[in-house]
This record gives C-alpha cells, structure tokens and sequence, in this order.
C-alpha cells in the first residue's frame, strides 16, 4: 500500500474578519471585535537598558514562566511550578542538560519496502527501482513526525529551540534525500549548545549544504560561489554595509573567490542509493580540488591558504573566526531569537559587547554565553517579557502542551497527528525543513517588522482557528484533536474558586500578568453575573457527580469559552 502525505488540515470554521489591519491595531481589532475584550495596559517601550550582571530579583511563577517560554516550546503549570521550587540556577542546569538521543524515524505505514518492515527505521537503506516515489512519501512523513514528535516531547530543555535556531542560521531548504536531511537536522540537534566553529566546519561538508547551496557542483575547473559567499554574508561574519568596490566592509568579492577554490573537491556518493552496502556519504576528490595557494583580503589581513587537501575548509574557518566580528554577529542572532529585535547603541554595548567577548574567550562555545544571558539582569527586566511575538510553530506547540491536548497512542495514528501538526505550523508561516530563503525566515531579520511579521490577517485567523480547535474540539481524517477541559482545571492549584481559575490559567497561557478590568471580563465568561459560590457549588457538584453526563458538559463547556476568550487575547499571542 502506499499512503501519500496527509492533505494540509481544512479550516476549521469561525467568523472571519475582513478588515486589513496592521501594527499593534491588528491584534485588538482583527481578534477582538465581537466580544470588546478589555485589554491590558501596558504596550511595548523598547528593550532594557541593563546588562549582563546575573539576575537577584524576585523568583516567582512570572519569572519562571518568562524563562521557560522562551527556551521551551509551551513549558506547562507543573514545570513553571517546578522550576519555581528548583530555583533559577538549578532551572538554568536543568535546560543545557544534553538530551539522550532520540531513535531513529521509523516506517509507519508503507507495507510495499521490501528492506524496511513497519516500525524499522529507514535511515540508510536503499531505494528500490520503480517505488522510489513511495519511499520518498513515507520516508519524508516518518521524518517531519519523528521531528516534531521529538520537540512535543521535549520536557524542560533549549536544545529543540536551540535546533531551530540553527536550522534558521544554518539554513538548508526542499531537501529530497531523506537520509541528508536526516543527518543535518541530527547534526544541529547534537550540536545545539556546542561549539559554533565547530559546528561551522561540520555544516560545511554536511551533505544537505552541499545539496543545497551547490557544494557538490564546486570543483577546480568550475569554482561555485555558491555556499563561500553565504559563509561569509549568512553563516559567520556578516556583510556590512558597502564600502567600495566589491568590498562589504567585513570581506570581499576577492575572499569569496578565495573560499570558493578553498571548498572544492567535495561531492556526495551514493545519494538516492540503490544498494544497502552503498549508503550515502560525503566524500573528498583531491583530483577535483583546486590546489593553487589563496590569498584573502586585507580584512583578514591578507592571510594566504595553502593546499591542505581534505583539511583546507577547516583552515580558512579557523581565519574567519579569528575576526571580532564573527562573535558579534552570532550574539546579536541569539539575542533576537531569545530576547528583542531591536538592538539599539545601549544594548549593543551592555549585553552584545560583553557576550561577544565571552564567546571568543571560550573558544566560541556557546552555552556560556547564552547561560550568561538567560540568566541576566536583562533578561528578566519587565521590559523583555511579552515583547516578541510566538512563531508559528512556537504558538501551536504551545497550544497543544500547555493545554494537553490529547496525543494518539498507537504508532500509525501518532504519525500522523503529528505531520498534521506540522501542516498547522506550515499553514501560517513556518514550515520546518523548508525556511524561505538562505537568510531564513524574515522574522528574525528583516526590519523594522522583525516578529510582527508572523501575523496579518489571514495567519492571525488561522491560528485563532488552531486555538478553537483544539478547546472545543475537531476530527478529521479519523484523527481527534481535544484537550480535556476538566482535566486542565484540575491541574491548576484552586479549581473550585473562580477567581483562581481565571488567574492561573492566565498565569499558564499568557506571558504576562491580566489587567483587573481584564479579569473581570474572564470572570464574567465563567460565572456571567453570578456571585463567587455559583462556580464553587458547580465544580463541587461536578466532584460528586463525576459521571452525570449534563453536569460534565456544563463545566466542561464554560471552561472551554474561557480557555477560548484567553486565546483570543492578543497577549496570548506574545512570549
């Protein structure tokens, strides 16, 4: 049998608003117009003036949460609490702890591979002559599910947000080999909080980047551009502005040429394999590489590269990283992804400066530097918390965690629940193993929109219908998308007191703290008009009648809308 790729989810149907909106406005207007949802009073300022010293102020659930959002994909109340209890450093060891590897992707459902059973993993295995379409499906759905599988799984760890980062740095796209794209994604993952000079020599001769940025195609006679210049502009240094003739400030027209006969002689052997002693590897042609002695540029101070065969690419990496700038670039890309977009003279000074300069004395390891920061003055200051908005997949990840949707348990049925996932995060802006450029995806680079441009008014819908979907529950083709509503009351600390239930769901769904007149509306979705012990005496009857159908339906259903009318939030929306 053969099972293609599950068709993109259909729309779950809500209202839908037509009006084009833009800035902060999109959010109050698109999402909130029918119900006049109060909204909270405080508004973006600008990013902190502190810097770098270690963190000493209160430790409470806000802190907590503010870190854990911002590491983890949807961090739950029991791993805020818990890290509350734990207290920040031990919060900090617990999130750079190395992950066990996962297994290997797994054949889910195609019975016609006559090398690889149902539940055996397809890494390394060969091609079959006339089914290779088949196995291209089954092998590229097995590895989008193991992937985000893995980061539904995460618990308390950076290392699925840190594998994201790379994957937006290190940028590959559309790659058809499913083994090289395997091997890229588990490099980035083991490599997630390692060394960035080494994870640059790695990626360099990765066989997804010489697929993907013409590696493969550069040889002696035919130098390729390609990947020399993006290592340069995209992967270490930066470009800077122009300063003269081919020459951006931080290299040349003259060094990328030079980098391009540095890197030729690699090519793969044995991709898209038709024998299982064949697999597919990165091999080295000395016959195919150019020889000659190279000479940078003056901003690299005219340093000069000689033939060292297979070892060359790992010379010229190690020139590039002796510059300054390759510590700044990286740190500003970390602090983008992990703090604020906007990095004016004052945070270039008191957090990039120093960060930079910590990078390169640790032989640009990364985990101290980004320790440093997560555990800054800077970080927690009130001014960082709910000022970038969620990325696709962050925010429908968050839904599904926080909020525990249930997750099927058999194989087959787990598969494809959770490519239907990624088909969620691709339908709003972001499809994992596909950003849309080399530079990666705008929110994290272009200016001034930076994180305000995940949302407009179609993505804005469609993560309200994500939202809707999974509170008040879908199915489709066979496959049920819920939470338990009665289940997410009960793991919060006081269920049986209104004014609890509004703030701890709020506490675990929104990155910063409800406005009063906002509190006041929720309540009023949960109890409309009614005094407190209206809701006591519901949930209590609830608790000796856990099997009347009606009474289940009741509570369940006013937990629902007000699960929804926080999701409409626009701070829902904010990390």
């Amino acid at each position: 049998m053969i099972l293609t790729k599950p068709n993109k989810p259909k729309s779950i149907k809500f209202k839908k608003f037509k009006k084009p909106y833009t800035r902060r406005d999109l959010f109050r207007k698109i999402l909130t117009p029918k119900y006049q949802i109060p909204q909270s009073n405080y508004d973006f300022l600008g990013p902190s003036d502190k810097g770098i010293d270690p963190y000493t102020g209160a430790w409470t659930i806000q802190e907590a949460g503010h870190l854990l959002r911002r590491t983890c994909f949807g961090p739950n109340y029991q791993q805020m609490k818990d890290a509350v209890n734990d207290g920040l450093q031990a919060t900090i060891n617990k999130l750079f702890e190395t992950p066990p590897p996962p297994d290997e992707p797994l054949n889910s459902y195609y019975t016609d591979d006559p090398n690889v059973a149902i539940g055996e993993s397809w890494i390394n295995m060969p091609f079959v002559d006339g089914l290779e379409d088949d196995q291209y499906a089954y092998r590229h759905h097995s590895l989008r599910a193991w992937h985000f599988d893995i980061m539904m799984s995460e618990g308390v760890s950076i290392n699925e947000k840190m594998t994201l980062f790379w994957h937006n740095h290190f940028v590959t796209g559309d790659i058809d080999e499913p083994n090289a794209l395997y091997r890229y994604i588990k490099l980035l993952r083991e490599n997630a909080t390692g060394n960035f000079k080494q994870l640059t020599k790695d990626i360099a001769v990765d066989a997804a980047m010489l697929i993907y940025l013409n590696g493969n195609e550069n040889i002696v006679d035919e130098p390729n551009e390609n990947f020399a210049r993006e290592i340069l502009e995209l992967f270490t240094i930066g470009k800077g502005p122009l300063v003269g003739p081919g020459d951006y400030t931080n290299y040349t027209e003259q060094d990328v040429q030079a980098l391009a006969k540095i890197f030729t002689g690699w090519q793969l052997k044995n991709d898209w394999s038709y024998s299982i002693t064949e697999p597919l590897e990165v091999v080295f042609y000395d016959d195919l590489h150019d020889k000659t002695t190279k000479t940078l540029s003056a901003h690299f101070n005219n340093a000069t590269v000689s033939d060292n065969g297979s070892d060359e690419y790992k010379d010229v990496i190690d020139i590039i990283f002796q510059q300054d700038e390759v510590a700044r670039f990286i740190v500003r890309k970390l602090y983008r992804w992990f703090v604020y977009y906007d990095i004016n003279a004052t945070v270039e000074m008191n957090v990039i400066e120093p960060l930079a300069q910590m990078l390169i004395d640790n032989n640009y390891d990364i985990q101290p530097v980004l320790k440093t920061l997560l555990k800054s003055e800077h970080f927690f200051d009130v001014l960082s918390m709910g000022c970038i908005i969620k990325n696709p997949i962050d925010y429908t990840l968050t839904v599904i965690k926080q909020l525990g949707a249930s997750i099927p348990t058999t194989f087959n049925d787990r598969q494809f629940w959770m490519v239907y996932v990624f088909y969620f995060c691709a339908e709003f802006g972001m499809e994992y193993f596909l950003p849309p450029s080399v530079a990666g995806w705008k929110a994290y680079y272009q200016a001034p929109g930076f994180s305000r441009i995940w949302v407009n008014p179609v993505t804005l819908d469609l993560r309200k219908q994500v939202s809707a979907g999974l509170i008040y529950g879908f199915e489709d083709d066979g496959l049920t998308f819920a939470i338990s509503p009665i289940d997410f009351l009960q793991s919060i600390d006081n269920p049986s007191d209104p004014n609890e239930v509004v703030n701890e769901f709020a506490t675990i769904m929104l990155p910063r703290p409800l406005a009063d007149n906002q509190k006041t509306f929720l309540k009023g979705v949960l109890i409309p008009g009614l005094p407190d012990f209206e809701w006591t005496m519901e949930y209590n009857n609830y608790l000796d009648n856990p099997n009347d159908i009606n009474i289940k339906i009741s509570l369940e259903n006013k937990i629902k809308d007000l699960l929804y009318m926080i999701s409409i939030l626009p701070e829902n929306h904010l990390s």
